[in-house]
Parts: C-alpha cells; structure tokens; sequence
C-alpha cells in the first residue's frame, strides 16, 4: 500500500485560475488572425456578455457606417478594462483609500492639499475621460453619426460605462454627476450676465471643460444637497446663500479672492452653512442647493481659487499661482461599507463663492435634470456591477472542478441557479438600457432639432436604422411622459435586483467569492463589487423616494392627463404587444402576451380606483407592476427581432416568474423535460461558449 502524500503550500491541488473574457467582442475589430476564431461577424453571438450585445445590437444602428464607432470604443474598452496595467490602478484605488490631512506640519488650517487620493485612482479618472465616458453624450452634435440615430449617443454613452464601471473602481461616481452637471449648464450656455457679470464666459468655459476628453483639461464636478436634516428630503436646507456688497466684492478683489485657480472671475455669491454627505470630493466644482431667502437656489462654484500671493509663496512655486480651497473646509471621509475609493466628505462651507444657476426659487427644478441623469446612471453602474458577477461565474464555472471532477459548468443544477440569475440580468439590464435610449432620443430631439417624430418608422427588418424604433415613441409628449414615469422605477428595481444577483454570484464563488481577492488585478473580488453595489437602492434616493416619484408622475394633471398608466404607459405596451412578429399567428407569444396584459390590466385599475395616499400605500407595488410589464414587453421585442432561440426561452421564462395569480402562467411548467431543460440552462447561463450538453454528463446525473 502506497504511503498517503500530504499536501503543502507549494505541493498537491491548485485551482486554475479563470480567465475572464472581454464582456463586448465586434469581430470587425479584432485582429485577422482572430475573427475567425471568433466565429461569426455578430457580437451576439461573439460577446461574452450576450444579453449586453443584444441590447447595443437593438438600439444601435445596424448599418456597418452608423454602427462602426460605438462597436469600435465599447470593443476596445472592454479589453482596456482587463488589461492588467489598468487593473493595477484599480487595486491601488481600492486598497489605499482616500486620506484626510487637515492641518499643515504646524498645525495650520490646510487649504491647499487637505485630501489625498492614490495615483491609482486619478489615472483611472483620466482614462475614464480619456475613453469619453462623459464626452460621448456631448460629441457629434449635428454631424451624421448622430443624425443616424437619435437614441444612439446614450446608448454608445452607457454601453462603455456597462464594460467599464467595475474596473473603474467609483470614478464613476463623479463621472456621473459631470454628467449630470454638463446637461444642466448646456440648459444655460446662452443665458445672460444680468446681474453677474461674467456669469455666460464663466459657464460657457466650466461646460467646456466638463465635457473634454483632454485629461489636462477636464473637469468633474461634484453634487451637494445631503444635509443632516434630512437626507434626500431638502426642504430642510439650511446652506445658506447671500448676494455679496460690492463693498464686500471689492475687499475680496484686494484680497486676491476674486478669481478661481484657473483664473475665472468668481461668483458674486457668498454661501455658508454644512454639507453632510458629498461624494466626488475631490472634483473641480460643484453644484449645490442654498436658500436665498426666496427659496432654494442653485448654485455653481468652483471647488478652488487663486490663494493670496505672499513673497515666499512666489519664491516656492515660482510662476505658477498659489491656490487654496474655495472657501471649503473638508471636516471628515466617510466610512462607509462600500465605495471606499471614492472620497465621500462631510463640508463645512465658509464663505464660499459661487454663481446663482437660474431664479433664486427654483433650485429644486433645476437640480431635477441632474437627479434624473444621475439616477439612470446609479442603474448603469448596477447592471455593470452583475455583469461583471456572471463574467466571473462563467469563467469560474469553466475551470471549477467539484464532485470527483465534475465541471461546474456541468452541475444541472449550478447551472439552472445560474440560468435563473441570468434571466433577471437580461431583465434588469434591457430595462436600464431603455431609460439611457430614452433619455438620447428626447435629448437629439431637444438640442439638435431633428424633428424625429413624423420621420421615424418602426423598422421590420434588421437592414434598418434600428431595431429599437418601436420601443422609443416618435411623439415627444408621450415619450417625455414614459420617461418621467419609468425613470424612478428603473433606478430603484435595478438597483436592488442588482444586490440580489450579486450575492448569489458571491455565494456562487464560495470561499473565493466571500474573499476579498486583489490579486490578478482583482478580477475576482466580487466581494468589493457586492459592497459597492450595496449603495445602488440608495443613493440619489432610496427606493421608497422612487416610489413617491412614480405617484407623483401618476397624480400629475400635466402628464396624461392625470391618468399616466392608462393613457401613456398601457397604449405603449400594448402598441408593442400588438407587433406581428409578438402576436402573429404564425408563432409569436399569445400566452406571455396574455399574461402581460393581465397584470397591466391590474395595474390600469389600482391608478383608477386608488387616491393619492393608497397609492402612496402601495407604491413598492407599482414599481414591481412596472418592472415586470416594462421587462416583460423589452424581452419579448428583444427576441421577435430576430427568433433566436436563448433570447425566445429567456422572455418566456421572466414573464412565466412575473404571472400573478389567475393568469394561464401563474402555475405552467415549461414542456421540456429536465435534461432539454439544463441543456438550454448552459445556453443561457454560458452564452457563446459551445453549449452542448455532453452525453457522459447526462448519464452521470
């Protein structure tokens, strides 16, 4: 008998490591030696992350001209975003957190460089600029990349920050309010001095830079309304904001206080009060809400200025001006369960000089246009996050050995939970998808004049601008409706979806996925991305703001006519239901079709027989009947377009988990034996890998 061998830490079993593969592949852009390996010319069926091709393949011009440059950048991002260099400064970002140095070797106020952040973490805020995750949204206006599609510009936007948030380690963050930020100035471009001289050159140059690629040049900007009074309610703001003198004015210029570090005149506005929570700390300028005695403005200020010029400062810094913190006094970071990267902050503001966006009433309406930009982006950033969690879960169910040797990719039922997971991904991540199409279409209309709606025709064929025209409606009146109403429903049930997917990929992983693993570029660390995720049902809202945002929408006399869901939302649905290639009699989805007009019929009756305060009641209710209708009719578009079969059976198997209680769903069983079942499980769940279920697989189980 053989004597027993024992294992050590250099001797016995080691797990291969996965290998992750990029979530996005065109094959037009990979080298010659690869498109055939890669085995067809469609990145749905060439991507790692299918549902993610799918998406961009539905919205984005299938013409090689229209669709060569958004499939080009999301390609080449998403092997920017595993390229190891890269994922280095995403492990510095993550490891070495943002550090507070409030006072000065003897014990001085630190005004010029109180907050460290890793180099990790501002080289990945330059690629991210760089990549033109902001700029994308702003680029092209009027020139014929965009008159090809009027949805595409936010589409291409999101589908590279889809590849790249997770390694982009919550630069995101303050990507997301430049965002927002940049659409509210553009608003502004044109407004005039009045009485803020320099106010136009001011915000003309400030967008500029917002909206640049050139790392050298920038900017993000920040977002501050959280105060201790009440989180997202700011009614109880106590920031306060007053017109300086021109005595005072004129105090400030002899003081070297009255141009911002890159020699802008600052605002003629003084505000004062304390900030509780502000991310994206160390951005340039911010945008933040103040009472002014007329109720909440809003207000522009740039997060540094031009510091008094002393002899010996001069001496130091030689011709290069001395700045400081513009009137901001960082008290303490925030620790927080996740998102330890980005620098979260509590502020003290002391004379802090700004400009006045707007009335000084209407603060609340104009930081809206952020709030709604940032929110689709939390969204974004949530479908980002479970998509890298079903990256790693196919690599690692590729390579895992379990059970004497059995591949988890060839578990029945590792493979069924992970199928399952799958579905509500394609959900989530179509219905994200459709906020971001939304959003550009009502934008190309708005800033570029297209006159989209008399010119658009739902296409029938995938030789057309876009598969998606159905989705996107051509009136703007009904599309502005649409948006107001799923915008918060999107936020929050992606958001929270999201969590819950993640953690079943973190279980997935085991050990391994409860780790927190920073080597191999951290590819495996989705205990990181679970805790980041965990700030998404938050942030700019909690789910239960969302849901008093959608009553809100439904109570508006505004917005269809007082009766959104029965005038905008249902008409749409059905508009989409009633497509050939849905209801024909050849085929298509009569029994899911069935089902979704049973709950939509639910939720036409809880509007009409329901007053403001049952609705209130009920609000999570409705987020879930508008998820579940919304993802319903998005999948099954998805899959008439062209009848593939993973897309057919990922439709029928959502709205088969969404039927309530007396619909003909409620209580089916798919037809298919198990076996058939777990086979088409392995193509859901795998995607592009060969999924044929082996036969000595079959007869082990």
């Amino acid at each position: 008998m053989d004597a027993l061998r024992s294992s050590s830490s250099q001797d016995g079993f080691f797990q291969e490591t996965p290998i992750l593969e990029p979530l996005y592949t065109s094959p037009r852009q990979l080298p010659p030696s690869q498109q055939q390996r890669a085995g067809s010319t469609d990145p749905r069926k060439a991507s790692d992350d299918v549902t993610l091709a799918r998406v961009l393949h539905l919205y984005l011009p299938v013409d090689k001209k229209g669709q060569e440059k958004p499939a080009q950048t999301i390609h080449n991002l998403a092997r920017r975003s595993l390229n190891p260099d890269v994922l280095a400064h995403a492990v510095d970002a993550e490891v070495n957190h943002p550090v507070l140095k409030p006072f000065t070797t003897f014990g001085q106020e630190n005004k010029n460089d109180p907050l460290w952040t890793t180099a990790g973490w501002r080289e990945l805020k330059r690629i991210g600029h760089q990549e033109g995750v902001v700029a994308v949204g702003y680029e092209g206006e009027g020139g014929d990349y965009h008159a090809v599609s009027w949805v595409n510009r936010r589409v291409h936007q999101f589908g590279l920050i889809h590849v790249w948030t997770c390694t982009a380690t919550m630069t995101t963050c303050p990507m997301a309010m430049t965002d927002g930020a940049a659409k509210l100035l553009r608003s502004h471009l044109d407004d005039r001095d009045g009485d803020q001289p320099g106010l136009r050159g001011v915000l003309r140059e400030v967008y500029r830079r917002l909206v640049s690629r050139d790392p050298s040049e920038a900017w993000t900007s920040g977002q501050w309304m959280t105060e201790r009074t009440g989180g997202s309610d700011v009614s109880g703001t106590e920031t306060v904001a007053r017109r300086l003198t021109e005595k005072e004015l004129e105090e400030d210029r002899g003081q070297g206080h009255d141009r911002d570090a890159h020699g802008m005149p600052l605002g003629p506005w003084r505000i004062d009060g304390f900030k509780w929570f502000s991310s994206a700390t160390d951005s340039d300028a911010t945008l933040m809400l103040a009472q002014t005695g007329q109720g909440l403005g809003l207000f522009l200020a740039p997060m540094r200025r031009l510091a008094p010029s002393t002899p010996q400062r001069q001496q130091h810094t030689g011709h290069k001006p001395a700045t400081e913190l513009n009137g901001i006094r960082i008290q303490k970071l925030k620790d927080k369960l996740g998102t330890k990267s980005l620098p979260t902050a509590e502020l003290e503001l002391h004379g802090v000089r700004a400009w006045l966006i707007g009335r000084p009433s209407q603060g609340v309406r104009e930081i809206a246009t952020i709030l709604t930009l940032t929110r689709l982006h939390t969204a974004a950033a949530a479908v980002g996050y479970w998509s890298r969690g079903l990256q790693a879960s196919r690599a690692y169910a590729r390579v895992r050995r379990v059970r004497g040797g059995l591949l988890l990719r060839d578990s029945a039922q590792h493979v069924r939970w992970m199928a399952d997971n799958a579905v509500r991904y394609a959900a989530a991540t179509h219905f994200s998808f459709l906020g971001h199409a939304l959003l550009g279409a009502a934008e190309q209309e708005e800033w570029y004049g297209c006159g989209c709606g008399a010119a658009v025709q739902p296409a029938r064929s995938q030789g057309e601008a876009s598969a998606s025209l159905l989705l996107v409606p051509r009136d703007a009146a009904e599309r502005s409706a649409l948006f107001r109403l799923l915008t918060p429903a999107i936020k929050a049930q992606v958001s929270v979806a999201a969590v819950l997917g993640l953690r079943e990929h973190v279980e997935g992983l085991g050990g391994v996925g409860y780790c927190e693993n920073n080597e191999d570029g951290g590819l495996l660390n989705l205990a990181k991305v679970f805790r980041d995720a965990l700030v998404g049902p938050i942030w700019e809202g909690t789910v239960s703001v969302m849901a008093e945002d959608v009553v809100r929408v439904m109570t508006d006399r505004r917005i269809g006519g007082g009766q959104v869901v029965l005038n905008v939302f249902a008409p749409w649905v059905r508009r989409i239901l009633a497509d050939s290639r849905i209801s024909g009699s050849d085929g298509g989805f009569p029994r899911e079709s069935a089902t979704i007009e049973h709950r939509l019929d639910i939720l036409v009756e809880i509007e009409k027989v329901c007053d403001k305060e049952e609705l209130l009641f009920r609000g999570r209710q409705l987020l879930e009947h508008l998820e579940a209708v919304t993802c319903s009719v998005l999948l099954l578009y998805d899959a008439s377009t062209d009848g593939d079969e993973v897309a057919t059976e990922i439709a029928r198997r959502w709205v088969r988990s969404k039927a309530l209680p007396g619909s003909r769903l409620a209580v089916a069983l798919s037809s298919a034996n198990w076996r058939e079942e777990f086979a088409m499980d392995r193509k859901i769940f795998l995607g592009k890998e060969d999924s044929a279920t082996p036969t000595r697989t079959l007869e082990k189980l």
